[in-house]
């Protein structure tokens, strides 16, 4: 493969998942995204960078990390940690030598026999849940050649794999990818082009031709393999009775026979302070949660739309009350 370096930059690993795909599952959160989504609940994953960020409430005010921080980045105020993100290199000194925690980096260069080793301590809970271990960011298709062979590392110790994609992607990254994938979780946001260039950075127009070419591999191959698509139901963008009639109708035109699950994953807000932490503002900060008979209403728009995938709400979903 080309262009293969041997580590890669992983925002999280998180164990114990029952959202990004069957059984319990590890989900390993590769850093850099393709897409800048309005709504986006891991904005600590967008940068393919590691990022710093100051968790106030674990801060003893010792002021060490401003003795060692050698770009003078740092202030700490009543107000809080002024992090200078225009002198700030990411170099992690700072949060290696806070004594509370308080700083941290989000994302690390991890080889891929460590990476490989790590998740596989949850061997166990794999096999007695029928789970495995998730790609996911992020867009794991940033770092293709990397996630390939982490892929093919883990199928060949016998492990369920899947990969979560936005999509938004080069072609070759996914063609060799998809060989070493059991699953793909596939999003699709906005059927509207133009809608999904403003609330995304760009049109949906190679996603959903990687999406074609996905659903092509799934249904011609013979290794088992499956897709589920995911729509975000975000109020004022994504969740509109013409937005899920959209996508259902062209799920049901075109990818019938390779989607077995299309979640709609409902709106939360529980990512405020992530954006605060990156000193970001968020347009979505204001937001109400959507109530539960909307939620259900965009479901029978859905279920309406002549789709065979089951249609269901993401685990954790969560609305505004029942009314």
């Amino acid at each position: 493969m080309k262009d293969f370096n041997n580590s890669a930059t992983i925002l999280e690993i998180v164990r114990m998942s029952t959202e990004d795909g069957p059984g319990i599952r590890t989900t390993v959160f590769f850093k850099g995204c393709t897409l800048n989504c309005a709504w986006c609940h891991n904005p600590e994953s967008i940068s393919p960078k590691p990022q710093l960020q100051w968790v106030g409430s674990r801060c003893i005010g010792c002021k060490t990390c401003l003795s060692v921080c050698r770009e003078n980045a740092l202030t700490l105020t009543e107000a809080g940690m002024q992090i200078d993100r225009t002198r700030c290199t990411g170099c992690g000194d700072c949060a290696e030598e806070c004594p509370g925690t308080a700083l941290e980096m989000m994302g690390k260069i991890w080889p891929l026999d460590d990476l490989v080793a790590e998740v596989i301590k949850d061997r166990s809970y794999f096999e007695t849940s029928g789970g495995g271990i998730t790609l996911s960011g992020g867009e794991p298709a940033m770092q293709p050649a990397f996630a390939a062979f982490f892929l093919k590392a883990l199928r060949e110790k016998g492990l369920h794999t899947a990969v979560d994609t936005c999509g938004q992607c080069r072609r070759d990254a996914l063609e060799i990818m998809l060989p070493y994938a059991a699953m793909v979780l596939f999003d699709i946001k906005l059927i509207d082009p133009e809608a999904h260039k403003k609330f995304t950075g760009h049109d949906n127009r190679r996603i959903i031709d990687n999406l074609l070419f996905a659903a092509d591999y799934i249904r011609s191959h013979v290794h088992p393999s499956d897709m589920w698509i995911r729509t975000p139901i975000i109020p004022g963008a994504t969740a509109t009775p013409e937005n899920i009639a959209g996508i259902g109708q062209f799920i049901a035109a075109h990818l019938n026979g390779a989607v077995s699950r299309w979640e709609l994953c409902a709106f939360n807000n529980l990512c405020r302070d992530k954006y605060r932490r990156l000193d970001q503002p968020w347009v979505f900060e204001e937001e109400n949660l959507l109530s539960k008979s909307f939620l259900e209403e965009l479901a029978d728009t859905a279920k309406r739309s002549g789709v065979d995938p089951d249609i269901v709400f993401a685990t954790g979903a969560t609305c505004l009350s029942d009314n």
